[in-house]
Order: C-alpha cells, then sequence, then structure tokens
C-alpha cells in the first residue's frame, strides 16, 4: 500500500532539493511527483518558483529518516506522520473565484435537465442561494440574456458522483424511475469523457517534463561549452 504524499508537494520538494543530499528519485517518489519535475527544481527550470515547505517542521519527515536517505540512495523515505485532511462540513460550498461567474449556467442546466432536484438541493450542490435560483428559474436575473445551461460537472462546479447521488435521491422522492439505458449510456459517455480528460492531462504533464528535461540538458551543455571554451583560453 502506499503512503500518502505530502499536504504541499512541490514545496516540499523544493526544501528537500535545496537543503538535503537526497536523489531526485528519492524525493520524487516521497512527495508523488515525477522525477523531472524535481530535476526541473534543481535546475530553476520549473515554470513556478515554489517556497519550500519544511517536512521535519510539518511533521511528515524526520531528520533521522532523511539522514538515512542520504547515506543510501536506495532507500525509500518513509512518511512520519501524515498529512491531515482538512474537510468542509459546515457552511456553503466553497467555488473558486474563476468559477463563480460558471454559477448560473450550472443552476440552469440542472433547472433544464432535472426539474425534481429541489432549489435546497441545487443550493447545496452549486454553493447558491435560493434566491438566485429562484431568479434564474424566473428568468429575472440580471444577466439572463448571457446564461447558457451548461453541465456543472463539465464546468467544475461539482463531481459527477454528487450530481448523480442528488438527481437520484430527488427522483425517488419523487417517484421518478430512470431509464436503465438512458443510465448506462449516461454513464458510458462520462466514463469516456473521465478517460479523455485523464489521457490529455498526462500527455500536458509528460511534454512539461520533457520541455523541461530538453532544458536542463541544453543548459547543461551550454555550462560544458563555456568551461571548455574558459579552459582553452587558459592554456
Amino acid at each position: 500500500m502506499s503512503q500518502p504524499t505530502p499536504l504541499m508537494p512541490h514545496a516540499t520538494a523544493s526544501w528537500l532539493v535545496d537543503v538535503t543530499s537526497l536523489t531526485f528519485e528519492q524525493i520524487a517518489e516521497f512527495c508523488g511527483l515525477h522525477m523531472l519535475e524535481v530535476q526541473a527544481m534543481a535546475d530553476d527550470l520549473a515554470s513556478s518558483k515554489y517556497t519550500g515547505r519544511d517536512p521535519v517542521r510539518s511533521g511528515e519527515l524526520t531528520m533521522e529518516e532523511i539522514e538515512k536517505g542520504q547515506a543510501n540512495p536506495e532507500y525509500k523515505l518513509r512518511m512520519h506522520k501524515a498529512p491531515v485532511n482538512v474537510s468542509r462540513t459546515k457552511g456553503p460550498r466553497y467555488t473558486p473565484v474563476s468559477k463563480r461567474q460558471d454559477k448560473p449556467d450550472g443552476i440552469a442546466w440542472i433547472l433544464r435537465n432535472h426539474p425534481e432536484v429541489s432549489d435546497a438541493q441545487v443550493g447545496k450542490l452549486i454553493g447558491t442561494t435560493r434566491n438566485t435560483i429562484a431568479a434564474i428559474r424566473d428568468r429575472s436575473h440580471w444577466n439572463i440574456a448571457n446564461i447558457t445551461p451548461k453541465d456543472p460537472v463539465t464546468l467544475g462546479l461539482c463531481s459527477q458522483r454528487e450530481l448523480d447521488a442528488i438527481v437520484a435521491k430527488a427522483a425517488k422522492k419523487a417517484g421518478i424511475e430512470e431509464d436503465e439505458n438512458l443510465t448506462n449510456e449516461r454513464l458510458s459517455d462520462d466514463r469516456t469523457a473521465l478517460i479523455e480528460e485523464l489521457r490529455a492531462e498526462r500527455q500536458a504533464q509528460v511534454q512539461a517534463a520533457s520541455a523541461a528535461a530538453q532544458e536542463a540538458e541544453v543548459a547543461a551543455w551550454l555550462e560544458a561549452k563555456r568551461a571548455a571554451e574558459a579552459e582553452e583560453r587558459g592554456q
């Protein structure tokens, strides 16, 4: 069974690169990153600069464990204390600022495709108020002309599992039986979309890692060339 990753893997990897002599492979495995990402950090080629996070201070690692890793490049670091997962149990659902403008589109989609879902359920799922839902339903919303119904899952406002659970609960309460063929077809489409999304994300990560590796190789070559030229001038 694999161990959990640090709470802030990139920041932790940056600290380990700067402070320890652990190998890129050891750091990458402990932080759950690709080795080339760690190498890019070491070569200052990472697209984003991370402020190092001390895993010893956070209790995720001990100095004894780091010393074991430094003494043996084949040693796999063991997490001392897994990070605590923080979950919100009360209050409105949090939505990133970048996605808040998409809420009306997601609400309109649910109202159009699943009228059996109550306003309270929509509000909890999307993280909005009943007044907003009512305004979109009766088309009195101030921006109604620009609201286009869009799947809230596609917009990133909720997960497919959360949406399915609420729709199923509302349908059961309303005595609606969903066609099994339509359910299977929708699940198949969702699965295909998820696979495509994961494949695209993986491809982007591979391309980014490859680009970082190429940049590191070019930088190393230039450094070696300058060193050779300096040595020739010295002779």
